[in-house]
């Protein structure tokens, strides 16, 4: 967590529940980068916003972090097909009242094998 900036690739880990006709890059479910970190999305609201938590994997380093809160919202994925999107994550630590936070940004892209990809920085 530190103060340059840094690019988060993650893949939806839901794929096989969702047919390729219905994948519209919507954030909803369970996510994992190449590096083991882990964000739940819940369902977006009408208005595009959501909610969940953030997990940073192994490669994070900082076995201090723990399960953190993040609040964002999307773009309307039924306008565009690669929808951006942004998020806050409200780091917590452990054994400490300091709380950090870090702001996403990011864009859905779906692959020619019709997988979803999470690009953000």
């Amino acid at each position: 967590m530190g103060s340059g900036a840094f690019a988060l690739v993650l893949t939806l880990a839901l794929a096989g529940c969702i047919t390729p006709a219905e994948r519209k890059c919507l954030l909803s479910g369970l996510w994992q980068s190449n590096t083991g970190c882990r964000m739940v999305v819940s369902a977006l609201g009408k208005d595009g916003r959501f909610s969940g938590s953030y997990l940073p994997g192994p490669a994070a380093g900082d076995s201090e972090i723990l399960n953190s809160p993040l609040e964002g919202s999307q773009q309307d994925a039924g306008l565009v097909s690669q929808p951006t999107f942004s998020f806050t994550v409200c780091w917590r630590l452990r054994g400490s009242e300091t709380a950090r936070t870090t702001a996403f940004l990011g864009q859905c892209y779906v692959g020619t094998n019709r997988e979803e990809t999470l690009h953000a920085l």
